[in-house]
């Protein structure tokens, strides 16, 4: 019999409950017991939700008020000295650790945030040294384990592998030159022995070790520590199910299939070549093959007949016993249930599957393959052939304009009239600005009057015109606040939108909207990502409107703002049918299309924010030159069509940039801002190695956090960074947009930016 598997689920609630008490709790408006409260009711609903579509593996521990790496850290006591001694409870230590804490005498920054491999979701970065006193403070896989069982669930608890916890931290600051986390392995897995061995002694049959660097290449140098690991595991432990997803094990799958382990899941939606290869590494084994067929990072509906076809090869191959069926990852990375849409059409929903819809798909697959003869698995079948069908229908249109405008892209599109140093003093005389100018990321607070607004044109209760008139006042008041403190070059502040993907792609043709499809960035910040159904391409200007108002109301430079083609595709649900390139360019020649409107309408900068560049680049080495082709063409193509006055601007978060800086320079943007406040600017020196030669913005504060940055900090870290950098080439900003801030800490905040810029100034002179 074919069993079924969901990995995890998402932990947000059908209607976002975990991030309407977790920012309760931090307002202190309710207690920790109201938040335990509200954890446990999500927990529950989530099980109830995963049985009740017929699944046999019910994941349990991966639930998170913040991140489940975080989770970790706190249950392994991998926590920072300067968190220790401040007087806070465990939990508010776990979140000073995600968010910072600046109140009652204590000022501590963020963590380092890093995004999770390929994903749009953001994890903490763990801290080790010879130090780090690893102590099991808690059994989160078994107290959830529990948890589930009182309410007559069985579950298969889930935990992040030793080796992959290890590996997705950083060496501490204070750590030995040389130091390398992978080092403390053996202290570590005295404690995985104790974790595991209390699941085993409390009757868990299967648990679930996540290993997800097993898919880098980095893991091919690793089979001597996987090796020791889990033979040392193995024994005290349940049944293992090593897990990994989002790409394919290549050699090390040789490794592997030697590992006394109970069973292996592999992603097939990201990786269906890998089949054929490990079919043939497990068959001599006793090895269950979990076979991830139904994708945990997109939303439209599983092709039943092809995944069956996958399902028959491995038990053709191996036997029916030996072989689940399973999500691909996590569902964390998809929205809770369909049923909350009520505004799709009938047509456009039933291409969809949400992680609700996705948890009743394994368990028919995994029927179907065990010859169920149920009615309702059979009906479920024949109305997937049906919606696949219609869907592929759908799929053969295209717009023929778009299609053809791609096909004629040249190469002289993809470059700038003239080199960055001719630029460079274009713009210069141009613009005008200080040595070391100020300006922000982007948008400013959006604050409740702002959301109420644009709920209250949703629904009727604003005209068009007052709701316009709403937007002028807060761009008035943005534009005066800035020139107020003394930023050199501004932002409107962008009020009029929700998001920074979802307003462009409401405004572009090919894409639909859900009301309620969220789903975790970070922390309680969630979004609701766009979905690309068609061809894509731009009926009329998008922002001209507002920027051209902005730079109406002053006599200082203005900055437009726009999102870029790579980042709009990677933070929205794409397309499966066509290339992720092909809609890539399509999104490039939209915005190239606003980009040379908006200088047209006399604004002088433009900044085409892709943050999410290096979050796209796929795992595999083997794999990148392809993607950072097309990526970097795709920002050119958006940013090259105008003069050498206008200064473009892009923005990149949390960035790896030592192994794609080739690429970074290919961009050829004229300003560049990245994160650095959190880094310890280790992506300075990169750049400082590389000889990067346009100008740049390194992150002065982390806004990720609430806390107020002082003066001095800045100071330090504008001396630290004109340590490694040229000033003549050197922006002064914070590391990322301003939205979901308030405007307490952002006045706060940006005044000191501008008054350590002013000593620069005057200390570099």
């Amino acid at each position: 019999m074919v069993l079924s598997s969901v990995l995890g689920f998402p932990r947000i609630g059908a209607n976002r409950e975990i991030k309407k008490a977790v920012e309760a709790y931090w307002a202190d408006k309710i207690n920790v017991e109201a938040l335990d409260k509200a954890a446990a009711e999500t927990k529950l609903a989530n099980w109830n939700a995963v049985k009740a579509q017929g699944v046999d593996f019910i994941p349990s521990g991966e639930f998170s008020l913040y991140d489940h790496v975080l989770d970790h850290s706190a249950a392994f006591n991998v926590i920072p000295k300067r968190y220790v001694g401040l007087g806070l409870s465990p939990l508010d230590v776990y979140f000073a650790l995600g968010r910072g804490r600046q109140s009652a005498g204590v000022d501590v920054p963020a963590s380092e945030m890093k995004k999770w491999f390929d994903s749009n979701y953001h994890f903490v970065v763990p801290e080790f040294s010879e130090d780090t006193d690893f102590r099991l403070n808690y059994n989160k896989a078994l107290l959830e384990y529990k948890e589930a069982q009182a309410a007559g669930i069985k579950t298969r608890p889930v935990i992040l592998g030793p080796i992959s916890f290890l590996l997705l931290g950083k060496a501490a600051k204070g750590a030995q030159a040389g130091f390398k986390p992978i080092s403390l392995l053996p202290k570590l897995l005295v404690l995985y022995k104790t974790l595991l061995s209390e699941l085993k002694a409390n009757g868990v049959e299967w648990v679930q070790i996540d290993e997800p660097i097993l898919v880098l290449d980095t893991a091919e140098n690793l089979e001597a520590q996987f090796t020791s690991a889990y033979t040392e595991l193995a024994p005290v432990a349940p049944k293992i199910l090593l897990t990994t997803y989002f790409s394919r094990l290549d050699k090390n799958i040789n490794y592997v299939a030697k590992l006394p382990i109970s069973g292996l899941h592999i992603d097939l939606d990201r990786a269906p070549d890998q089949l054929d290869a490990v079919l043939a590494a497990l068959k001599p084994t006793s090895i269950v093959l979990s076979l991830g067929v139904v994708s945990g990072r997109n939303i439209w509906k599983t092709d039943f007949t092809a995944a069956i076809k996958q399902g028959q090869k491995a038990i053709d191959a191996i036997g029916s016993e030996r072989v689940i069926i399973a999500t691909s990852s996590s569902l964390l990375h998809t929205p809770v249930t369909l049923a909350s849409e009520k505004k799709l059409t009938a047509e456009q929903k039933d291409w969809f599957s949400f992680a609700t819809e996705k948890a009743h798909e394994v368990a028919v697959i995994a029927a179907s393959l065990s010859g169920s003869q149920d009615a309702a698995v059979a009906a479920a079948l024949e109305a997937n052939k049906v919606s696949i069908a219609k869907r592929r229908k759908f799929e053969a249109t295209s717009d023929d304009t778009v299609r053809k405008r791609v096909a004629a892209i040249t190469p002289d599109m993809l470059d700038r009239k003239s080199p960055f140093a001719v630029r460079k003093e274009a713009q210069a005389k141009h613009l005008n600005l200080p040595k070391f100018p100020t300006t922000t990321i982007g948008s400013f607070p959006q604050t409740k009057e702002i959301r109420q607004a644009r709920a209250k044109l949703g629904k009727g209760e604003l005209t068009e015109q007052e709701y316009e008139d709403f937007i002028k006042k807060e761009i008035e008041h943005v534009v005066a606040f800035q020139e107020r403190i003394g930023l050199d070059l501004l932002v409107h502040g962008e009020p009029e939108r929700n998001d920074m993907v979802q307003y462009f792609g409401e405004q572009l043709n090919g894409f639909v909207f859900t009301q309620n499809a969220w789903v975790q960035s970070y922390g309680s910040r969630y979004v609701r990502p766009p979905i690309i159904v068609s061809d894509v391409s731009r009926p009329g200007p998008i922002t001209v409107k507002w920027s051209s108002y902005a730079q109406s109301v002053t006599k200082k430079p203005m900055k437009g703002m726009l999102t870029g083609p790579v980042t709009i595709l990677n933070w929205s649900f794409p397309r499966a049918d066509v290339s992720r390139e092909l809609q890539s360019k399509q999104l490039a020649l939209a915005l190239r299309d606003e980009v040379i409107d908006l200088e047209k309408a006399n604004i002088q900068a433009i900044q085409v924010d892709e943050p999410a560049i290096r979050e796209g680049l796929p795992l595999r080495r083997a794999d990148w030159d392809a993607y950072l082709k097309w990526a970097v063409d795709s920002f050119k193509l958006a940013t090259a069509g105008v003069g050498d006055t206008l200064q473009t601007h892009s923005h990149f978060c949390y960035s790896d940039f030592d192994d794609i800086f080739p690429s970074i320079q290919r961009l050829d943007a004229d300003v560049i801002s990245i994160e650095a406040s959190k880094s310890d600017m280790k992506l300075l020196t990169t750049f400082k190695q590389y000889g990067y030669s346009n100008q740049i913005g390194p992150g002065v504060y982390d806004i990720h956090s609430p806390r107020v940055p002082g003066e001095q900090e800045i100071k330090d870290r504008l001396a630290a960074m004109l340590a490694i950098l040229p000033d003549s080439l050197l922006f002064v900003n914070p590391d990322c947009g301003l939205k979901t801030r308030g405007w307490k800490e952002t006045e706060a905040s940006l005044i000191n930016v501008v008054e350590a810029a002013r000593w620069a100034r005057k200390t570099y002179a």
